[in-house]
């Protein structure tokens, strides 16, 4: 497999094209943060137990908002103290060694990659960034921080009155919502950088898919975009999923199983020669 990787990249580097990363949960496991749909992704409401397809959306914003908020403050407060990993740190060598040629595509909201090293210009969160709010009444599309002393490290506990008076909008004064997209809501431009992402695709040498098994929509069609035309793809995963039977598939393709921070760094300096 090694000498695999390295005729796809040697054959990469000599069309001089354009580089791809796409990043799912599995980077950000390596950094210690539980997986989305793993136990602590599962929330308990008075007496029931909620997976993460019910807590994580609009129908359930609608009907409990502040309980859903608690539930990203308490995630967001695990996300705070996790530090960027040698896969992160990798993939932003990546970005420094190919600047305007270089996409970093990201289902993960931690903001992980932002701290590890990417550019926000080049950084596409396709599913939203846990640190920011906007306005639920969509009175503007501005993403707002959310402020840093809004911490809840209790699993069970409640927004403080104060807190509630905090989570509005500057402008017209409603309630916000996290700034993440729900499993009852679309893909959009504005918000996810949906057509965006497709253009990058259609532009694409080289698709390097990392930590992902491709459960959501848009990634598998980035890599059935890049794959369709030909461009080549590595998938790095620590299971076979998707991503990697789509490698196998492909005449340019190769799926390496194991930790992205043992295999990116390779990649990125073979990638730097």
């Amino acid at each position: 497999m090694d000498n695999r990787l390295e005729e796809i990249i040697s054959s990469f580097q000599k069309v001089s094209g354009k580089i791809t990363l796409l990043t799912g949960a599995g980077i950000s496991a390596e950094s210690g943060l539980p997986t989305f749909r793993g136990k602590d992704g599962y929330w308990k409401l008075g007496s029931k137990e909620y997976r993460p397809e019910e807590m994580a959306t609009m129908r359930m914003f609608r009907q409990a908002p502040y309980e859903v908020w608690y539930w990203y403050l308490y995630r967001r407060s695990i996300y705070g103290n996790a530090e960027p990993n040698q896969g992160h740190t990798a993939i932003a060598e990546l970005e420094r060694i190919y600047q305007n040629s270089f996409t970093l595509i990201t289902q993960n909201v931690d903001g992980l990659h932002l701290k590890g090293g990417n550019s926000p210009e080049r950084t596409f969160q396709i599913h939203g960034n846990i640190n920011f709010m906007r306005c639920l009444n969509n009175c503007s599309n501005k993403l707002i921080p959310i402020p840093k002393d809004i911490f809840y490290t209790d699993r069970d506990g409640q927004i403080s009155e104060e807190d509630k008076e905090r989570l509005v909008c500057p402008d017209c004064g409603s309630i916000t919502r996290p700034h993440i997209l729900w499993f009852d809501e679309s893909y959009n431009e504005q918000f996810y950088r949906f057509e965006t992402s497709i253009k990058t695709a259609s532009e694409t040498d080289l698709l390097i898919v990392v930590g992902t098994s491709g459960g959501t929509t848009l990634p598998i069609h980035i890599g059935s975009i890049v794959t369709n035309r030909g461009g080549y793809i590595i998938d790095i995963n620590l299971e076979e999923n998707r991503f990697s039977d789509m490698a196998k598939a492909a005449s340019k393709g190769c799926a390496l199983r194991g930790k992205s921070g043992d295999i990116l760094p390779k990649i990125a300096e073979l990638l730097s020669k």
